[in-house]
């Protein structure tokens, strides 16, 4: 708490007695993933470079936590640094024997937030990737099916993205044609150091850009040819700042007769402080899942899809099951999870439809 400079010392006084004894484990350290300025942070790794026996130490930590608090389930949320993104392909890990086979045989490609996902899954824990990073490839989602855990992911929405779903689907959805958005950042956290290297910012800037695609493909009149708004995402590393996250959007839209009509956007907030609730409310809303088993005309119980894209309100680039459409837009996802709550309360559900006020039909 103290070197994260995000509570004020008097807070960190009163929170030490409850604190101080809780240490962190060790956990994976694998530089080629991360920014090479992390090494000093690394001070608190598994020693050696097996792969197969880092899989064993995560699973056995999973495995004694979960015995020493008596619990029935247990999530697992990556909150680490964004890594780079790591290759696709096949032999490497794009079946679930691949991946187990990579792991085996040591191969550099394989990620530390792999090495956690599959620990996970092999221990019956469910997985959140809350980071930008390609964690969750065809490999790790086979797996998932085959021990039925829920995975999710990927990258928290928490500042600039929230607000972003939630403009761009109003400005759609009002006829407004965004052509321009460009969205400029700035923080001193370890984050943003982390993020000041190119790998790791191309892992961000893939989730924080890809955002707006369905928004754009849900309006043909807007865009007939399906062409994008340009799109410019730029990070950059401002020790002094610390963790009090400074966001700048600029959105130029093309209306009526040619016009046109540009927000510009300052936002200051506590990059910390966005993110920890939404770690509850992934857990939450996975655990939540487990209770919920459906059928259909009398078939056989069973469980939602692997990949909870339940989850997608709180996640910048959701990853959903393979072929379904992924939605962005902030209303569509917040719809999404009140509905299924409702529904499974027993309560019928709101169509907003509002006949009673302009029929005379009630």
């Amino acid at each position: 708490m103290c070197r994260a400079k995000v509570f004020e010392p008097e807070l960190i006084d009163q929170l030490k007695p409850y604190m101080e004894h809780i240490v962190p484990k060790p956990s994976i350290y694998y530089p080629d993933f991360i920014a090479s300025n992390q090494g000093d942070r690394a001070n608190n790794v598994i020693p050696g470079t097996n792969k197969q026996e880092h899989l064993e130490l995560i699973r056995k930590d999973i495995r004694e936590f979960k015995k020493t608090n008596d619990l029935d389930c247990v999530i697992v949320l990556w909150t680490a640094n964004t890594e780079r993104y790591t290759d696709v392909r096949s032999g490497l890990n794009s079946t679930a024997d691949e991946i187990l086979r990579s792991i085996e045989k040591n191969v550099d490609e394989i990620s530390p937030s792999n090495i956690f996902a599959v620990a996970s899954i092999l221990e019956g824990a469910h997985y959140i990737n809350g980071s930008p990073q390609n964690t969750l490839v065809p490999g790790i989602v086979e797996l998932a099916g085959q021990h039925k855990v829920f995975i999710g992911g990927d990258d928290f929405k928490s500042g600039q993205t929230k607000l972003k779903s939630a403009l761009v689907d109003f400005l759609v959805s009002s006829g407004l044609k965004p052509e321009s958005i460009v969205s400029y950042n700035h923080l001193g956290n370890n984050d943003g150091k982390n993020l000041s290297e190119a790998r790791q910012f191309r892992s961000k800037e893939i989730s924080k850009s890809n955002v707006v695609d369905d928004m754009v493909a849900s309006n043909k009149i807007l865009y007939p040819d399906g062409k994008k708004p340009d799109h410019c995402v730029v990070i950059k590393y401002v020790p002094f700042v610390g963790d009090s996250k400074r966001a700048m959007d600029e959105y130029v839209c093309s209306i009526f007769m040619g016009g046109r009509q540009t927000f510009v956007i300052h936002n200051t907030c506590e990059d910390s402080l966005l993110a920890t609730p939404l770690i509850y409310d992934l857990t939450i809303l996975t655990e939540l899942a487990t209770r919920i088993s459906y059928s259909v005309n009398g078939s056989e119980w069973q469980q939602f899809h692997e990949v909870l894209s339940l989850l997608s309100l709180l996640l910048k680039a959701p990853v959903v099951p393979p072929g379904t459409p992924v939605s962005n837009a902030f209303m569509r996802q917040y719809g999404s999870i009140t509905k299924l709550v409702t529904a499974c309360a027993g309560i019928a559900s709101d169509t907003e439809l509002q006949l009673e006020f302009f029929t005379k039909l009630f």
